[in-house]
C-alpha cells in the first residue's frame, strides 16, 4: 500500500489534513506525477522535492486547511520564471484540504487503482479500473469539476531474499527500509530471532523459498558459514531468480565457480563480490549502501 495511503489513515482522526499532489509535470522537475505530501496545522508527510515549490506549497496546503473541508484548488508552477528554481520545468499541483466523508476508501477493500474525481466542494475517491484517459499536462487549461484521475495505490517494489543476519546484513535492513525494495530477512541462528523482522529458519526452508522466489526476486547471501551460502548459492542459481548475489573475496569467488560448474550448475548468473564496482569500503553501512545502489540500478528495477 502506498505510503501516503497508510499515514492518511493515522492523520486524519486526529484533525485537519491537506494533501497535495502531483498532477502532472513537464522539462525537469524535482519529484513526477502521483507524488504525494501530506500537511497539517503542525507536521509535513512525504515531499514533493523541496526547494520553493515545497515551500509553497505547504505554505497553500496551510491556507486551505481554513476553508471548507472539501475545498480543492489546482495550479501550474513554471519552476524557472514564478519560483526561481534552477530546474526549469513545469509542475501541476492539486492542493486540498481532505473531507473525512469523502476518505470511505481507506476502509473499502483495495482495489487495483484508487480513482479521483473532482466534484464541486470535494473530491470523490473510489477503488476501480483503469481509466482510458488522464489528466491534460502541465500547460493549458487547468482540469475542472468532471475530471477523474487514477492515484497510486502500491509502490512497485523489488522482492529481496536476504540470507545472513550479521553485521553487513543487519546494516543491509536497515538501509533497505524506505527504499523500493520489499525485504524478506533470514538465518538459521536462532539467537538472532530478536532482530526486527528477522525470519529463523532452517537452511531446507531457505532452500524452499528460493525455489518459489518470483524472477524479479534479488538473492544476497551473506551468512556466516560458507557451506550454508554454497548451498543456498546453488538453490537460488537453479531457481527462477532474477539477481543472486553473494559477498565474498575473489578467493571465495573462484572455489564457488568452480564447484558449481562441477555440480553442473551454471554459474554464469553469480555476482559475487556484490555491490558498485569503485565503492571500495568494507564498513557494514558501505557495503549495504553499496548494494543498495546495485539492487536499484537493475533493470526493470
Amino acid at each position: 500500500m502506498a505510503e501516503w495511503i497508510e499515514a492518511l489513515r493515522s492523520w486524519l482522526p486526529r484533525g485537519p489534513v491537506a494533501l497535495v499532489s502531483v498532477l502532472a509535470t513537464e522539462g525537469s522537475a524535482p519529484r513526477g506525477a502521483g507524488t504525494k505530501m501530506l500537511v497539517s496545522a503542525e507536521a509535513i508527510f512525504g515531499t514533493i522535492g523541496g526547494g520553493k515549490l515545497e515551500f509553497t506549497a505547504i505554505a497553500q496546503a496551510r491556507a486551505a486547511l481554513g476553508r471548507a473541508p472539501g475545498s480543492w484548488a489546482v495550479q501550474d508552477y513554471p519552476l524557472g520564471p514564478l519560483l526561481g528554481q534552477c530546474c526549469g520545468g513545469r509542475v501541476r499541483l492539486l492542493v486540498e484540504h481532505l473531507d473525512p466523508a469523502s476518505c470511505g476508501f481507506l476502509q473499502a477493500e483495495p482495489g487495483e487503482t484508487l480513482v479521483a474525481r473532482l466534484a464541486e466542494g470535494r473530491i470523490e475517491r473510489a477503488y476501480g479500473g483503469r481509466l482510458a484517459t488522464s489528466l491534460p499536462p502541465a500547460r493549458g487549461a487547468l482540469p475542472g469539476a468532471g475530471a477523474s484521475f487514477v492515484e497510486p495505490v502500491e509502490i512497485t517494489s523489488r522482492p529481496v531474499l536476504l540470507f545472513g543476519g550479521g553485521h553487513v546484513g543487519q546494516a543491509m535492513a536497515r538501509v533497505f527500509a524506505g527504499l523500493p525494495l520489499s525485504l524478506g530477512w533470514f538465518d538459521v541462528r536462532p539467537e538472532l530471532a530478536g532482530l526486527p523482522g528477522l525470519v529463523c529458519c532452517t537452511a531446507e526452508e531457505m532452500q524452499a523459498l528460493l525455489a518459489e522466489a518470483p524472477p524479479e526476486a534479488a538473492v544476497l547471501v551473506l551468512t556466516h558459514d560458507h557451506l550454508l551460502d554454497y548451498a543456498l548459492v546453488r538453490a537460488a542459481l537453479s531457481g527462477p531468480a532474477g539477481f543472486v548475489g553473494m559477498i565474498g573475496s575473489g578467493t571465495k569467488r573462484a572455489r564457488f565457480l568452480a564447484r558449481l560448474a562441477a555440480d553442473g550448475v551454471d554459474p554464469a548468473r553469480l555476482t559475487c563480490p556484490i555491490g558498485l564496482a569503485g565503492v571500495a569500503g568494507k564498513q557494514p553501512e558501505v557495503i549495504a549502501v553499496s548494494v543498495a545502489a546495485q539492487l536499484l540500478s537493475l533493470e526493470g528495477g
